[in-house]
């Protein structure tokens, strides 16, 4: 994770805000075949997915330059959502994901620890209950819900 860390601070620089790793890695939870889930805030990115992952091969060239073989694999293996902070600071179901698991690497201010507290306290308000059924997991986000009733998070 150390070496993901410095080239993504490498490629952003003060841009960056946020380096989070989530999913199976996050959980501590990986196989030797799973993929390192990213979250990457950063400032002054450029439009649309493809243009933002484009900017993103640099960490993984970055990695794969890497001489231990651990790390040069990585590269590959790489699976990143890259968000501006507005676009975090609209929230995102992905986050849902990320309140138990996430590990900051980067949290410049933090500010993403302090979106995932606002989330984690609305779901609080809301009553909501994360279900395990095996393996999987899904939300309840409101029990008391009534069809037609708006709410957000």
């Amino acid at each position: 994770m150390e070496a993901i860390r410095r080239a993504a601070e490498e490629l952003y620089g003060p841009r960056l805000i946020t380096l989070a790793v989530f999913g199976s890695v996050g959980r501590g939870a990986a196989g030797p075949d799973s993929d390192v889930d990213l979250l990457v805030i950063a400032r002054e990115l450029p439009y649309g997915r493809m243009a933002r992952v484009s900017e993103f091969r640099k960490v993984e060239e970055l990695l794969a330059e890497e001489s231990d073989p651990t790390i040069s694999d990585l590269s590959g293996r790489l699976s990143p959502v890259i968000k501006t902070p507005e676009e975090a600071e609209a929230g995102s179901p992905l986050f849902l994901d990320m309140l138990d698991d996430a590990e900051l690497l980067i949290d410049r201010g933090g500010f993403f620890r302090d979106r995932l507290e606002r989330l984690r306290r609305r779901l609080e308000e809301l009553g909501s209950r994360r279900i395990r059924q095996g393996d999987r997991w899904y939300w309840d986000l409101k029990p008391d819900y009534h069809p037609g009733e708006v709410f957000e998070l």
